[in-house]
């Protein structure tokens, strides 16, 4: 199914998922198999992160970060485009706490960092809160981008 739905050939796809199995991103999913022609994987961590600044000194990990940011970025572009298709069905209340926004300020590097650190703050204290669902709850998502704007 990867390989249908990526056009890559189905032996690249299967090496890629080794290598990303044999560094610990993804684990088998045997349960997901309805037979043995089929391999399914999972994610192995709910979450995966790194820091971008790791490999500004060589050219081709900055490559394959790139590559990897750009694709999650398309991913969060349509993703907040099925979000506002699926408004018209959502009750009026959850589409009045529902927020798109930006904003801009003129900040020290220590001043950007810590706004950075704050916002980390803020989204480790909600994902942590709202892991397991309880009644009452939906699933709600947030995105955020700090970056510094090239100069205007």
């Amino acid at each position: 199914r990867l390989a249908e739905a990526t056009g890559v050939a189905s032996g690249s796809v299967s090496y890629h998922l080794a290598t990303l199995a044999k560094h610990g991103f993804v684990i088998a999913a045997p349960e997901l198999e309805r037979d043995g022609r089929e391999r399914w994987w999972k994610a192995a961590h709910e979450m995966t992160s790194w820091k971008s600044a790791e490999f500004l000194d060589d050219p081709e990990r900055r490559e394959a970060d790139e590559a990897v940011r750009r694709t999650v970025l398309d991913s969060y572009h349509r993703e907040l485009l099925e979000a506002l298709d699926a408004e018209l069905a959502l009750e009026p209340e959850w589409v009045a706490a529902s927020d798109s926004s930006d904003g801009g300020a003129h900040l020290t590097l220590d001043e950007f960092r810590e706004l950075s650190a704050e916002l980390e703050a803020l989204r480790e204290k909600w994902w942590g809160y709202g892991r397991t669902p309880r009644p009452g709850t939906r699933p709600v998502r947030w995105i955020t981008h700090v970056f510094p704007r090239s100069a205007q």
